[in-house]
């Protein structure tokens, strides 16, 4: 593998109903705002989830963490920025930063684990070929 770092950059529309009575986006609103980044780095490198239904492959999230910095509240315009993370396994990790863009401070970082499954839902221990072949496409190998 490579040190070449894929990352695509999502603004977030914060809605009145993403927040609580403090006008602060609820915590549960956040893997929402993740979900949203990786549509948008799908879209932009060609790894969508219309390539895994193609592809006859299930790619649940097995692995989420999230650290909360600093409030985002309502009216506010972060961003967030989703990295992938190179990995020899038969699995997809993104890391995230949701960012004001005016000054940079960080609301959240965060980091998604998922793997391949089948349609009989068991695990694949390898990539499946359509993988490694978007890995080569994007000059990741």
């Amino acid at each position: 593998m490579n040190d070449m770092e894929l990352s695509v950059e999502k603004p977030v529309e914060v809605r009145f109903s993403e927040v609580d009575m403090m006008q602060v986006v609820w915590h549960g609103s956040y893997p929402l705002y993740l979900e949203d980044a990786r549509e948008a780095f799908g879209a932009r490198y060609g790894l969508s989830y219309a390539e895994y239904i193609r592809e006859n492959v299930f790619v649940p999230i097995v692995g989420m963490n999230i650290s909360y910095r600093h409030p985002i509240m309502y009216g506010m315009k972060p961003v967030v920025r989703i990295t992938y993370r190179p990995t020899e396994a038969a699995k997809i990790i993104f890391d995230y930063e949701i960012f004001d863009p005016s000054d940079g401070k960080v609301f959240a970082t965060a980091r998604t684990v998922q793997v391949f499954m089948d349609r009989d839902y068991s695990l694949m221990w390898t990539s499946p070929e359509f993988y490694t072949n978007w890995k080569k496409s994007v000059g990741l190998i």
